[in-house]
């Protein structure tokens, strides 16, 4: 078991090595843990295949840091920033939150038609295009273990990747298009907006930025890390007396359980969750979990299933094209910032937070300053979608489930 978790850290700060020298590889935002993970596997891949070597993995921790991950979203989830963003911020979480379930059936209507699984057309839904890597090995696993769909993780880990590439392509033109033909300028007065630094609920956030607040103390961790504990603890319990009921992945109740608490805590001032330790604690666990996935894909899983999962993650990009010209900028005011959000939502619709704070960025340094776009996005993108993603996931499975 510990060697497991000591060959993942090794292999999670190779994938960081490779990614500062590989321009391409960050210019996508891809997660140093894909790059690291998805190399191993493919070395693992090679040598299975040439008869030389075998890798057997103990990953009785995998669940745990993938639990504690998604604990430390909830914490995250304070009803107090919907308050601070305002209604736009409410409007663009239901509108994520609405392209989240068309792409759960977008997904699960294509499989059908050709005839395969239609757990691959959740996989290559809103798992993996609005959850990135994270949801989509945290899922994976549960449809391996529970649904017996084998490669589940591997087939996630591919269409996440696709997603992840082709949104921080297709933003930028999708956003362009809309400013020029409706000929849209900033409001007077704009500057160029720096970005809100997301928080552990973007999935695949680095883990070398320095985040604000407070900085982590020996009592600081350790009482985050309580929290976080007694969360897990508690959230267990709630998951196996739901479980009777529904089907639910494993951290569906300790992220609900740490939603309330967080809430608690904001609304009687007697416990403080410092952020900044919450996003450390929360990054770490998901870093080693995300790593252990990847470097035990089995790669060669893909073979039969890898031509319906391309034709459903194309049709997903072609979806998240057309939702974000016809609804996001028209639902949210048809101006210039709402244009901004469009080339965003592009970018997180289809993987990553950083990927639509990216494609935001290359549209105000040429044509302005978005201050709107730059507080509703990321603060959606941080905060709220991954724990709404993730009920809607939770019931797409016991609809389609066998």
């Amino acid at each position: 078991m510990m060697q497991t978790v000591a060959l993942a850290a090794l292999v999670l700060f190779t994938g960081y090595g490779i990614r500062r020298r590989v321009g391409v590889l960050d210019r996508f935002n891809i997660p140093a843990p894909v790059v690291g993970g998805f190399l191993f596997a493919a070395v693992a891949l090679v040598l299975r295949q040439a008869g030389t070597l075998q890798f057997a993995f103990d990953t009785r921790l995998q669940g745990p840091f993938m639990v504690a991950f998604f604990t430390a979203i909830g914490l995250g989830a304070s009803l107090g920033l919907l308050k601070v963003g305002g209604r736009q911020v409410l409007v663009f979480w239901g509108i994520a939150s609405l392209l989240a379930a068309l792409q759960n059936g977008i997904g699960v209507g294509l499989a059908e038609l050709m005839g395969v699984n239609p757990l691959l057309g959740l996989i290559t839904g809103s798992i993996t295009m609005t959850g990135g890597h994270g949801t989509g090995a945290a899922f994976g696993k549960l449809l391996e273990e529970q649904y017996h769909f084998p490669g589940a993780v591997t087939l996630a880990m591919a269409a996440a990747t696709f997603g992840l590439v082709a949104g921080g392509i297709l933003g930028g033109p999708v956003g362009t298009r809309l400013i020029d033909r409706f000929r849209l300028r900033p409001a007077r007065g704009a500057a160029p907006a720096a970005a809100p630094r997301a928080t552990p609920s973007s999935l695949d956030e680095e883990i070398d930025v320095e985040p604000a607040g407070r900085p982590p103390t020996a009592y600081l961790l350790l009482h985050t890390l309580t929290i976080i504990l007694a969360c897990m603890w508690v959230g267990g319990m709630l998951s196996a007396w739901l479980g009777r009921y529904i089907t639910l992945p494993g951290y569906i109740g300790a992220m609900m359980v740490a939603a309330v608490v967080r809430n608690l805590a904001d609304a009687s001032g007697r416990l403080r969750i410092e952020e900044r330790v919450v996003d450390d604690l929360g990054t770490i666990a998901l870093s080693l979990f995300l790593t252990m996935a990847l470097m035990s894909l089995k790669l060669w899983e893909l073979l039969d299933l890898a031509g319906p999962m391309l034709v459903i993650v194309i049709v997903q990009v072609a979806v998240m094209a057309a939702f974000a010209t016809w609804v996001t900028f028209r639902v949210m005011g048809r101006d210039y910032d709402a244009a901004v959000m469009a080339a965003g939502h592009c970018g997180f619709g289809l993987g990553a937070t950083p990927n639509a704070v990216a494609n935001m960025e290359s549209l105000v340094e040429r044509f302005g300053g978005a201050p709107r776009a730059f507080l509703v996005l990321p603060m959606v993108g941080a905060f709220f979608i991954d724990f709404t993603n993730a009920l809607i996931i939770t019931a797409y499975i016991n609809l389609v489930g066998p």
